[in-house]
């Protein structure tokens, strides 16, 4: 069965931290410690293997999460790096679903760490019917 890429971008455009006002980000809105829900939808459903990249600020600690659908991605999800950073992480430990589904960056708070999210593209490929 052929396939073909497809993805879904989300614009997040938030500041994490425990403080506002920390970054000189004036494109970002700070939240706090987690971005609101960001609802993308998902045209099939049989998405295969799907993974998520994203363009992230200053991300100064390991323990921060992507979820999706409510669940986080396992391992690392946004790792340090001083400076913009576009990283790439497989989703294996949740399912994308025909329709609607969900985007969240929470921070860890257990940290004193602010960082900026900027744009999360989520990709799988789908059968060509």
């Amino acid at each position: 069965m052929p396939y073909r890429a497809n993805y879904a971008l989300v614009n997040v455009s938030a500041a994490l931290g425990p403080d506002e006002g920390v970054l000189d980000v004036p494109w970002a809105e700070y939240v706090g410690d987690a971005t609101a829900e960001a609802e993308f939808t998902v045209p099939t459903d049989r998405a295969a293997e799907p993974y998520v990249g994203l363009q992230a600020f200053r991300v100064g600690e390991y323990g921060h999460e992507l979820r999706i659908n409510g669940d986080s991605l396992g391992g690392f999800d946004v790792p340090p790096a001083d400076g913009w950073q576009y990283w790439e992480d497989a989703i294996i430990e949740t399912e994308l679903v025909e329709g609607a589904n969900s985007l969240r960056v929470v921070r860890d708070d257990d940290t004193d760490d602010s960082f900026a999210v900027n744009n999360v593209t989520i990709h799988w490929r789908e059968p060509v019917e």
